[in-house]
């Protein structure tokens, strides 16, 4: 059909009498369906499509503490073992800063071609960067840190694009009652993620335990094989899903909002509703209606509301300071183990092969110890009360808890490490600082985001959000760096905790800036008038369909 006759199908269409109600109400009888809609196995499907993704993010992203302390065994540039301050940064804070640059672009693009189009992009991004890391080499003409830096920044951007677009696709497919809890469980799979690099890492630790333990020093080959494999099974869980990503539907609300088709989105709804899939017919109406418009323009007079801006402010600053703790500590661990005494450190009599296995070993089991104890608890129990006691108050509740336990940690460094007792009070406290990020605004800064805007800036504003976060983790990780050793090697840590704790202490009042998005329609929340959102194209046409509809009715 030519765009002639398309035209003309549609002008006739529109020009019949009540067009200009019924538009606006198949679109509203279409959000309700969504908003309505019983649970079902796409629902489901939806989740695990996403989570796989956060799963596969975590995984390549926290794996990094575990694989840094090995690198220094096979690349290291003195005879410590370990890696140059300069080298540690490098790797950790790549992917932080391409995640950064994947989040603003993708989530822009989600807003202009459609969730669909961009979704299993970049996952394959994901996918070749992490295989290129596991079989990265270094040459007289480049080193082996600038060759991982490339690819954990392009992994970065990857991993960044999937943020907007996995909680964006997400929100706008769930009903309302089970919305928060549909994006908690996909966002929730990055606690599974990092336990996953832990547990991989402690296989391939235990399983080449005897050939470690007696390996050349000056080569450490076996260290060198664990590192690629802990790497290079990133990208499995990330082919299962691709498929999978690559024939998800698009959303109703980008068909109906942005390319304007109520007619199709309409269409979605039923089928994706019963079948879980969607049917796309080349040859059907294209009825195209009126609504409004993305543009800069307007994306900044919309903003510039105070009652708008002040929620994409609210959650940038929510994420940026949660981001600082959150990568200051995931990147971090196995600094922070050490310097409470659970790094493996050097045993006397023993030799340089027995300490690398114990350290990488005790490494490994500190984060398993860490992600069972309080990342994956806390995301599950974000889960149970998400729906129920709101996306608000779990945040004030997180921010709030993780101010007192920062300083706690920080404050009392001295004295809780100063015995055996006080070690093992620290390690529950750093794992009560990670229950309550993940039970709190570790798991709502991801979720507000992806439901307080309208559909043309979701994911655009979705994307800055996270981007503030990354930003934040980026500032954590330079600052870590630089900071942990002024006057002792470790000796800044207990420094770092208290900054931490002002941070937590600045995202309570960015909270309170936030709304409740709990039991809200999208578009309720959106703080725009749904009266006739959309209508006719052209004015002519709804002049000459009210027209004929007062002659019908003479």
């Amino acid at each position: 059909m030519s765009d002639f006759e398309i035209e003309k199908e549609q002008a006739q269409v529109q020009a019949q009498p009540g067009y200009y109600n019924s538009v606006d109400e198949r679109r509203r009888a279409a959000l309700r369906e969504i908003d309505e809609a019983k649970f079902s196995w796409f629902h489901v499907k939806a989740c695990v499509v996403a989570g796989v993704g956060f799963f596969t993010d975590s995984y390549d992203v926290f794996a990094i503490s575990i694989v840094s302390t090995m690198l220094g065994y096979v690349y290291r540039t003195n005879h410590k073992y370990t890696l140059s301050a300069n080298q540690d940064l490098g790797i950790k804070v790549a992917t932080p800063v391409g995640t950064f640059v994947g989040q603003l672009l993708f989530g822009w693009l989600a807003d202009v071609v459609g969730r669909k189009k961009m979704y299993g992009l970049e996952l394959m991004i994901i996918i070749i960067a992490t295989f290129g890391q596991a079989v990265a080499g270094q040459g007289p003409g480049a080193s082996i840190f600038g060759v991982l830096i490339v690819w954990r920044f392009i992994m970065g951007v990857g991993i960044g694009g999937d943020y907007p677009l996995s909680a964006v696709i997400t929100s706008e497919f769930a009903a309302t009652r089970i919305r928060g809890r549909m994006m908690t469980a996909v966002f929730a799979c990055q606690g599974w993620g990092n336990f996953a690099a832990a547990l991989v890492g402690f296989c391939c630790v235990a399983g080449f335990k005897n050939q470690i333990i007696n390996d050349d020093v000056l080569v450490f080959k076996h260290v060198d094989y664990c590192w690629r494999i802990l790497i290079g099974l990133g990208c499995v869980p990330g082919v299962i899903a691709l498929y999978f990503r690559l024939t998800i539907p698009e959303t109703p609300r980008f068909t109906m909002d942005i390319e304007r088709n109520v007619k199709q989105a309409s269409q979605d709804v039923e089928v994706f509703l019963t079948t879980g899939g969607f049917v796309h017919d080349p040859d059907a109406t294209v009825e195209k209606v009126a609504a409004p418009k993305a543009s800069r323009q307007d994306f900044f007079a919309y903003n510039s509301k105070w009652a708008n801006g002040k929620i994409l402010l609210g959650c940038a600053w929510s994420w940026f300071a949660l981001d600082v703790a959150f990568y200051g500590l995931g990147l971090n661990s196995s600094i922070v183990l050490s310097a409470i005494g659970f790094g493996g450190g050097a045993i006397s009599g023993n030799t340089v092969g027995q300490n690398a296995y114990k350290k990488l070993h005790d490494i490994c089991v500190g984060n398993l110890v860490l992600s069972a104890g309080g990342l994956i608890p806390g995301y599950w129990a974000s889960f149970l009360l998400i729906d129920s006691w709101g996306r608000k108050p779990i945040q004030l509740m997180g921010f709030s808890l993780l101010t007192i336990i920062f300083c706690i940690m920080g404050f009392g460094y001295d004295k809780l490490l100063s015995t055996d007792g006080g070690k093992k009070a620290f390690i529950f406290f750093y794992c009560m600082a990670n229950f309550f990020q993940n039970f709190g605004p570790n798991t709502t800064t991801f979720v507000i985001p992806g439901e307080a805007f309208p559909t043309r800036y979701r994911s655009t504003s979705h994307g800055i959000s996270a981007a503030s976060g990354k930003l934040g983790a980026i500032v954590a990780q330079v600052g870590f760096a630089r900071l942990k050793d002024i006057g002792g090697t470790n000796a800044f840590v207990k420094h770092i905790l208290e900054l931490f704790a002002f941070f937590m202490l600045t995202g309570i009042a960015s909270t309170l800036l936030l709304p409740e998005t709990k039991g809200r329609s999208l578009e309720d929340i959106s703080n725009e008038d749904q009266t006739n959102f959309v209508h006719p194209r052209d004015a002519q046409l709804q002049r000459e369909a009210e027209a004929n509809k007062q002659t019908s009715s003479i």
